[in-house]
């Protein structure tokens, strides 16, 4: 989970912030080893305080994402690694991030996604992008479908947690905000695109299944597949009241995810692939999920 804190106006600038500089490095903008812009102007580029760049920079060093040190800036640690044979993969800008390889898929007339996570987090910055390029003009998909599953509300889920007291549900009823948050804004983006006319048609679905996501799953356009497992971790997490609590946590957007793709020889390994977590996919979808 690449969680935040904070319920008021400046949390929202937080996770607008803290959202954004992860999908930049997620995507390569920032690549490994690069240093972030200066605290001054990440506040102007983004028309947030000191303070709020202060917080989200604490928070992405405690996710992993960049250290940070006096007088020498933050640098980042870890970027979206993506394990790809595919011959495509090495002709994207960025070389296999999922930023690039889902704005391939929104090239498509048709664009279909089957997702299996967590949160809708990481998702919800990807889409924001792509909508941005069609009504920029870029793309012109005809159709969007989304199907998504999630975890079951009432699910026990082991992480997160408070590391030394399970029964604290507070970072648990802050997974379920910050997964609200975000599907409730894949829907209204996806569907305003209709609204405004600049998609024929969107079909967003999202159903709960009683399974504790240990991998993240994106099915594309029924032909490529990113799929990896989530990373548990020990960090600090502040929460909205400004206590810091020792969590048990996932980092869903930063893990090595693993990419193949339909070639058109059905016993090749890419092949099998895909149709092999498509048919689970499908599966989970009709006998499991709510």
């Amino acid at each position: 989970m690449e969680g935040q804190q904070g319920g008021d106006g400046g949390g929202r600038e937080f996770h607008r912030v803290a959202d954004d500089l992860r999908a930049r490095m997620a995507d390569g903008t920032y690549p490994m080893r690069s240093f972030l812009p200066s605290q001054r102007d990440l506040a102007e580029e983004y028309g947030v305080s000191r303070d709020t760049v202060q917080r989200v920079l604490r928070e992405l060093a405690n996710e992993g994402w960049i250290e940070s040190r006096q007088g020498s800036g933050s640098r980042v640690i870890k970027t979206q690694r993506i394990q790809s044979s595919t011959p495509r993969a090495t002709r994207l800008r960025h070389g296999a991030t999922l930023g690039p390889l889902l704005s391939e898929a929104f090239e498509q007339p048709e664009v279909t996604l089957d997702v299996y996570t967590l949160t809708s987090e990481s998702l919800d910055a990807h889409i924001r992008l792509q909508a941005e390029r069609i009504r920029g003009g870029s793309i012109a998909p005809d159709h969007i479908g989304l199907r998504m599953i999630l975890p079951l509300r009432d699910l026990d889920l082991p992480y997160p947690r408070v590391k030394d007291d399970r029964d604290d549900g507070r970072l648990r009823d802050r997974l379920h905000d910050i997964t609200d948050r975000h599907t409730d804004s894949l829907r209204t983006v996806l569907k305003a695109l209709k609204t405004e006319r600049y998609v024929s048609s969107v079909d967003v679905q999202i159903r709960h299944a009683p399974l504790t996501p240990a991998f993240k799953l994106y099915l594309l356009n029924g032909v490529e597949v990113l799929h990896g497992p989530y990373e548990v971790i020990q960090r600090q997490i502040e929460l909205a009241s400004g206590e810091e609590v020792t969590a048990l946590d996932v980092l869903g957007l930063g893990a090595t995810l693993t990419h193949q793709a339909k070639d058109g020889n059905p016993d090749s390994s890419g092949t099998v692939f895909v149709e092999t977590w498509q048919a689970w996919f499908d599966s989970v979808w009709t006998h499991l999920a709510e």
